[in-house]
């Protein structure tokens, strides 16, 4: 099913009959590329609009060196923002950069990569783009932590800031910090800022 939306018009929530499977889901993601596209627990799909440059710009430097820390450390991968996830609470959702171990990946069959994985990475990366609300992006992280990933950074270049979620915690705020330190499961990664900001 291909649908013809300005991009003003997005984002977009659509409700069907019943909720798309997840390969039903995967061929109306191809049909309406380049939108980005996630299900929602409830079964709605949200249409949204690519980020747009300066997002983009952003999210590959972060991507990167999350990449380059996962390969020297050997523990797990990296997925950008076209790595989907089927979460247990039924919704796929693609973080912007994600973590997941190789521990956890061991249990899906090949067959189960090549869609929509299902399984929670242990580290998510969201990155708030200028017209995203930050309320809707808080929900969003505190769904990831509870779909089972232990450690979420909500990465906001609109405040200089970045917000750090725990199972089990309040939020840690760090506004215009210098960089970021990994714990948990990505104890070691540093995320740069000032690469970030500029």
């Amino acid at each position: 099913m291909n649908l013809a939306f300005a991009e003003s018009e997005l984002p977009v929530r659509l409700r069907f009959d019943r909720s798309m499977t997840d390969e039903e889901l995967m061929r109306f993601c191809a049909a309406n590329e380049p939108a980005l596209v996630e299900r929602e627990a409830n079964g709605e799909v949200l249409v949204m609009t690519p980020a747009g440059f300066g997002t983009g710009r952003i999210n590959s430097r972060i991507t990167r060196s999350l990449d380059e820390w996962a390969e020297a450390d050997g523990r797990g991968v990296v997925t950008d923002s076209n790595g989907g996830y089927a979460l247990a609470d039924g919704s796929v959702r693609a973080p912007d950069a994600a973590w997941v171990s190789l521990r956890r990946l061991e249990r899906l069959s090949e067959e189960e990569k090549k869609g929509f994985a299902p399984v929670c990475p242990e580290f998510v990366v969201e990155l708030r783009s200028p017209t995203d609300k930050l309320d809707g992006l808080r929900t969003k992280m505190e769904m990831w932590i509870g779909n089972g990933a232990e450690v979420a950074w909500l990465v906001d270049p609109v405040r200089k800031a970045v917000e750090i979620y725990r199972a089990g915690e309040q939020p840690e705020i760090h506004e215009e910090p210098t960089s970021v330190q990994g714990s948990g499961p990505v104890a070691g990664f540093e995320l740069v800022l000032a690469r970030i900001w500029a």
